[in-house]
């Protein structure tokens, strides 16, 4: 890359860096205590920046809708006072399930205007994932729109429901989301929090069991600044387009919060994804910074319709997180995007810890995680959690005593407990490289990444068993060109029941109306027996070689 001779340089940045540096750029009042709106908007008015875009929204006829820092600040402050004299404050969850809107943007702001959480539900989410996630978190109020409203029926409990476009003869104890925005601006300053205080509730997906919960503290907002700064590469002049959904972490983190915490413009694409409209969108809005997932950009390879894209596009950078991307990828963004495309590592629980930087110089190898970002120090470790040497697999970890950038806290309720002698054990399996870089190794447990989403086999896998022709059931990811992986279901069918591709589509279906769109199982195979251990646990590893064997046999024919 030939703007990187002009680069700072890693290491002599880390000699220079401090969190507390980072956390008084964020906040202007430097009182030790912190407030999510005042970092993402409030402050950026007192600067004299409320002109600037905060949002660029495009929604699915193609009209183009703005909000300006200015006009976030007084929209989330009337649905702040409506909130305010319904009771609700600090500490509440706040649920929303809306596509990429404006008012998806206003809600955020005015929930962690009154010191709220912030709880997304993702919109492909059926009544299964609704149910859990709002009975867990205690959540004490929904917003959504008229397309998701039915999601929310015949739940085992359900908070008032706020409703953009207003209740509907069979929904009329709705609230209106127009009278809510009609409400006079709060008058209360946003509440002053200890920056170990949630201002995100989410649910990552586990392998035993149900989504555990990962609530965000206040703190985190340095490192999710730090990402977008060095990582993605962000600059106060860029368009800036993250195509990760709001109702996850990474869209939520570095769609939403990130920009907002930089004073940046972010754009809302609110039509579902084809690479004809991601290429339009670029061009019509000038995007000069762009995120996505590894599928996205196969995709975009795989139609031809990028391949001389750069002779219209005004791309500097472009980021992919969610799984390594390989070298033809790689390659082809360069030639055909025209900029240079860089490898992101993290989760929820910690947001994105390793990367290779756009804004900061050092070793980048095709398929690597990069370097730990500033303010995370990690390591590789053995199974008895010592530090193990350059080359050499290990789980990888983060030593929380030397990064102080690590704001993850433990599950909610306390579904796992990840921490082991200092360390935050991520549960992936990554090699150091003697140039001080990191390369994804694999997984020491069974979470299937299709299409950049974390799907958790035991979700799928309970919803199979709810037909009634299933016995036992198992769902393993199986390699895809396209997606990373597809999630493959082996079912075994009760007695009297015959295996047949009608039975099978019913199986799929069901999956998609109760779990999610994105989660339901591809491929099945019905099978007579599943693989076990004496002690009854299903051996998932024997099936995901199955799988992996017979994808590459069926690609070879």
């Amino acid at each position: 890359m030939s703007t990187q001779a002009t680069l700072p340089e890693y290491q002599a940045y880390l000699e220079t860096f401090s969190i507390d540096d980072v956390i008084a750029r964020l906040d202007d009042h430097r009182d030790g205590q912190a407030n999510a709106f005042e970092s993402c908007c409030g402050r950026h008015l007192r600067a004299g920046r409320g002109d600037v875009l905060a949002l660029v929204h495009e929604d699915t006829q193609g009209k183009v809708n703005t909000l300006s820092y200015a006009e976030l600040e007084a929209e989330s402050a009337k649905l702040a006072g409506w909130f305010a004299e319904r009771g609700l404050g600090v500490g509440d969850r706040i649920a929303c399930m809306l596509p990429r809107s404006p008012q998806l943007l206003v809600a955020v702001l005015a929930t962690w205007r009154i010191g709220a959480v912030y709880q997304p539900l993702f919109t492909a989410f059926g009544p299964d994932a609704v149910d859990y996630r709002l009975g867990r978190a205690d959540t004490r109020l929904v917003i959504t729109d008229h397309a998701n409203r039915f999601k929310f029926d015949g739940l085992t409990q359900c908070p008032p429901v706020l409703a953009v476009g207003g209740p509907t003869p069979e929904h009329s104890d709705d609230l209106d989301w127009v009278e809510a925005l009609a409400h006079a601006p709060i008058q209360a300053t946003p509440p002053r929090l200890s920056r170990d205080e949630p201002f995100l509730q989410m649910f990552t997906s586990g392998t035993v069991g149900k989504p555990k919960g990962v609530a965000v503290p206040l703190s985190a907002m340095p490192a999710f600044a730090l990402y977008m700064e060095l990582a993605v590469g962000l600059r106060e002049t860029d368009r800036f387009w993250n195509m990760a959904d709001p109702g996850w972490a990474y869209g939520l983190y570095y769609a939403i919060t990130g920009p907002l915490l930089l004073g940046v413009t972010t754009h809302f694409c609110e039509a579902g994804f084809t690479a004809e409209g991601a290429l339009a969108f670029m061009q019509r809005h000038g995007i000069t910074n762009f995120a996505a997932a590894p599928t996205a950009y196969r995709l975009m390879k795989a139609s031809g319709l990028f391949d001389d894209a750069h002779e219209t596009l005004t791309l500097h950078r472009a980021s992919s997180a969610g799984e390594p991307l390989n070298t033809e990828v790689v390659g082809w963004v360069e030639r055909s995007l025209g900029c240079p495309v860089m490898d992101h590592y993290g989760q929820t629980e910690t947001g994105m810890t390793c990367n290779n930087h756009h804004a900061l110089d050092h070793p980048k190898h095709v398929g690597a995680m990069g370097v730990p970002m500033p303010g995370y120090r990690l390591a590789i470790l053995d199974a008895e959690y010592q530090e193990l040497p350059p080359g050499e697999p290990g789980v990888l970890a983060v030593d929380i005593a030397n990064s102080p950038a690590h704001f993850f806290q433990g599950y909610t309720w306390q579904e796992k407990h990840p921490f082991a002698e200092g360390y935050y054990l991520t549960g992936d399996v990554v090699i150091r490289n003697e140039d001080g870089t990191f390369q994804f190794a694999g997984r020491d447990d069974d979470i299937i990444t299709t299409a950049g989403y974390r799907v958790g086999p035991t979700d799928v896998e309970n919803t199979v068993m709810t037909h009634p022709a299933v016995a036992e059931s198992a769902a393993v990811g199986q390699p895809d060109e396209i997606r990373g992986e597809i999630i493959k279901s082996y079912i075994v069918l009760r007695e009297g029941f015959e295996a047949s591709e009608q039975l099978a589509d019913e199986i799929r279906q069901r999956v998609r109306e109760r779990l999610s769109t994105h989660a339901f199982p591809r491929v099945i195979e019905f099978v007579d027996v599943l693989p076990k251990t004496p002690s009854g646990k299903i051996q998932r590893f024997k099936l995901r070689a199955d799988a992996a064997e017979k994808s590459a046999t069926s690609a070879a024919q």
